[in-house]
């Protein structure tokens, strides 16, 4: 009788942002092995069960998770939920990620649906980085909202901007101003192929007066984020910046591929990871919060439970409330 098959060691990574919540297992030598892009919606307790659940569908009888990480806006959250062996911060997952790919990089262009980012790397340490939360006018946000006032799903917009022969400037200071400055493009006769065109220059332009503002970029160049896909888009990185821009294979969800590879470095250590399985969507989890009193300082104090069970506390500046629960 054959013996039953070897399950292969594998590694979970979450990347928890405000537009996408990403959900990949990788194997040992980094691969992934299964993904899921997700829209969080505004319910990232809910998304991350339904991605880690629906990742499990596919690999969880021939994969046995040994560590796992999160990253994003919603980092400490999402720990809570699965269970994660390393929390860390975007700019170090998404450098991890890059380096995996091309260990030469030095450049790290990532830009999401609500925010953009530069990473600087020099010899394979990140050395400076910049992030714009503020102006929509250089996030992914930008191109959807102009996508639907053109009535162009956002997923040809790229297509489209290849097909420019003059590319229309439009102001991309700000995205009120740009889309002014569309409207008025359009009523003045330019065709939309050079419209599209104008408003994925504009948005490079944003981006590297703002983002990019005194920072040398050198290539090599990795182009990161659900934006990357936008062909148009890279095409005018590569214009305005000189160089090759490349479009890793995995670019919308690298920021959970660092995360999982931090999880493998951080199993390493430890030899075990706290990991609670795929079958976290069948549990119950639910955030409280309270304003304390105890000083001027008023904090925010979020609760997170597990079933009934309080977890843990975090949000204050003193430390009063944020330990774990026993």
């Amino acid at each position: 009788m054959k013996g039953k098959r070897a399950m292969i060691k594998g590694y979970l990574g979450v990347d928890v942002g405000s537009v996408s919540t990403n959900v990949v297992v990788i194997g040992e030598d980094g691969s992934v092995l299964a993904r899921q892009y997700l829209r969080t919606n505004g319910r990232p307790i809910e998304t991350v069960q339904r991605g880690v659940s629906l990742v499990g569908e596919e690999v969880e009888k021939e994969v046995m998770i040994v560590g796992s990480g999160t990253t994003g806006s919603a980092r400490y959250l999402s720990s809570m939920i699965i269970g994660a062996d390393i929390v860390k911060n975007e700019i170090t997952a998404h450098a991890v990620a890059a380096l995996a790919v091309n260990p030469e990089v030095q450049t790290i262009i990532e830009i999401g649906g609500q925010d953009s980012k530069i990473i600087i790397l020099r010899d394979g340490v990140v050395i400076d980085f910049a992030m714009n939360t503020v102006c929509a006018a250089g996030t992914g946000s930008f191109l959807d909202q102009q996508a639907a006032r053109l009535r162009i799903p956002i997923e040809e917009f790229g297509d489209f901007a290849l097909k420019a022969k003059n590319p229309v400037r439009i102001a991309g200071r700000c995205a009120v101003f740009a889309e002014s400055d569309m409207i008025h493009k359009q009523q003045l006769g330019y065709n939309t192929e050079d419209i599209i065109a104008g408003l994925c220059e504009a948005l490079v332009r944003n981006y590297l007066n703002n983002v990019g503002k005194g920072k040398e970029i050198l290539p090599p160049v990795l182009f990161q984020g659900g934006v990357a896909a936008n062909r148009g888009l890279v095409k005018a990185f590569e214009k305005y910046l000189g160089m090759e821009v490349i479009v890793p294979e995995n670019y919308d969800v690298m920021g959970a591929v660092g995360a999982a590879l931090l999880a493998k470095e951080a199993v390493a250590r430890k030899r075990k990871t706290a990991f609670k399985g795929f079958r976290i969507g069948d549990v119950s989890f639910r955030t409280t919060s309270f304003e304390c009193k105890g000083c001027s300082n008023l904090c925010e104090v979020v609760q997170f439970y597990e079933g009934e069970e309080l977890v843990a506390r975090w949000g204050d500046r003193c430390g009063r409330w944020e330990v774990q629960a026993s």
